[in-house]
């Protein structure tokens, strides 16, 4: 599917597949709008150039903004996880140590 996203930095309204997070140009992050593809590709050039003038405005782009769920909040991340027991990682000090001798070091 598409998706319309605006580049704050390039300042420039993108119609994506998917819902990416970076700008393809810039590689900075961009918002996801709330205008779906068929409605922005209708609208005439005076119309697209009002639409970004308003994506540039930080309280309108707020209100023109949204925020779709990622996959963690799918139905098949959620069934994935239910398969697999959460592991627990449990440290504690040894108290019979000096401070670095109880460092651990990368090599």
């Amino acid at each position: 599917m598409m998706y319309m996203h605006y580049c704050k930095r390039c300042h420039r309204v993108y119609m994506l597949n998917g819902h990416k997070q970076h700008c393809p140009k810039c590689r900075e992050n961009i918002t996801e709008l709330k205008i779906t593809y068929m409605d922005y590709v209708s609208m005439d050039m005076d119309a697209r150039e009002q639409f970004s003038d308003c994506c540039a405005d930080a309280d309108q782009l707020q209100s023109l903004s949204t925020t779709y769920r990622m996959y963690k909040y799918s139905k098949w991340y959620k069934e994935l996880q239910t398969q697999f027991q959460p592991t627990a990682i449990i440290t504690y000090p040894m108290t019979d140590m000096t401070p670095m001798e109880n460092a651990v070091s990368m090599v």
